[in-house]
């Protein structure tokens, strides 16, 4: 069977690097079993054969009505899948889906009939709202990050920025690399509206949020660069958190060294 990256090597790398992102998730031991996802727009690789292609499934409701996706495609995770399979067998593991005219139900096109995640509405939400506001991003990575949610179980870390100085305070990459800092969402259910809201009015301020005692949500340019955000996020929360088992409180750069940083990049103060 041909597969939709056969002699489009431009998606076939934009895959491969949603594949790639996929592996590293597993290898950071973020994504046990099916847990995380990664919804990307492919809209920009999609050529005339592909908008002809027939569906190779019903016609699907999103759940809710998202007028700035209209004839959008998107690689989307599969529902129950796991990341480490992914990371190996992308389009078995994950689907091709084409926005309709309603604004408000997809097709599954490629490669297979695999039904995209349930967080599917929250995800697509994020990338509507992208695309509203002139965003140049592409990509949104859900994951678990070990030490960041393990952060995220006491109220103190939960309050507006107090993570975002935390972390920014223990290496200067950490604002260098996250000028934006980490949001957060008090804890909803998984897959709720109220997750979904809290997501949205976050990534408003913030290019990654922390769900409490559940994981992190990232949106970037690409699935890489969603992922490298979080990445450094967790080295800070890493290095916090080998202090405390020292023994000590970590110091932490000084705001005047922060200060200093923002000027030398050219950051958000």
């Amino acid at each position: 069977m041909k597969s939709i990256v056969d002699c489009r090597p431009q998606l076939k790398e934009e895959i491969d690097k949603i594949a790639e992102v996929a592996g590293y998730l597993w290898q950071n031991g973020w994504a046990e079993r099916n847990g995380g996802n990664i919804t990307v727009n492919i809209t920009e690789y999609v050529d005339e054969e592909i908008k002809h292609l027939p569906a190779i499934s019903e016609i699907k409701p999103i759940g809710v009505k998202l007028p700035y996706l209209k004839g959008k495609y998107f690689y989307c995770k599969g529902t129950g899948k796991r990341m480490r399979d992914l990371a190996r067998r992308p389009l078995d593991n994950g689907s091709v889906i084409r926005i309709l005219d309603d604004c408000e139900s997809y097709v599954i096109i490629a490669d297979n009939p695999v039904q995209p995640t349930s967080e599917l509405p929250s995800h697509l939400s994020v990338h509507n709202r992208m695309i509203e506001k002139g965003s140049p991003y592409t990509a949104t990575v859900h994951t678990h990050p070990i030490e960041l949610v393990a952060m995220s179980h006491t109220k103190k870390f939960m309050e507006k920025d107090v993570l975002t100085h935390i972390l920014w305070s223990m290496i200067p990459e950490t604002k260098a690399f996250c000028p934006l800092g980490l949001g957060v969402v008090p804890y909803a259910l998984p897959g709720s509206i109220e997750l979904a809201e809290g997501t949205l009015n976050e990534l408003e301020d913030y290019d990654v949020v922390l769900w409490e005692k559940h994981g992190v949500f990232a949106k970037g340019l690409d699935a890489m660069d969603a992922f490298d955000q979080i990445d450094v996020l967790s080295k800070s929360a890493k290095i916090y958190i080998n202090a405390k088992c020292m023994g000590y409180e970590p110091d932490g750069m000084s705001d005047e060294q922060l200060k200093e940083m923002s000027v030398a990049f050219n950051l958000p103060k």
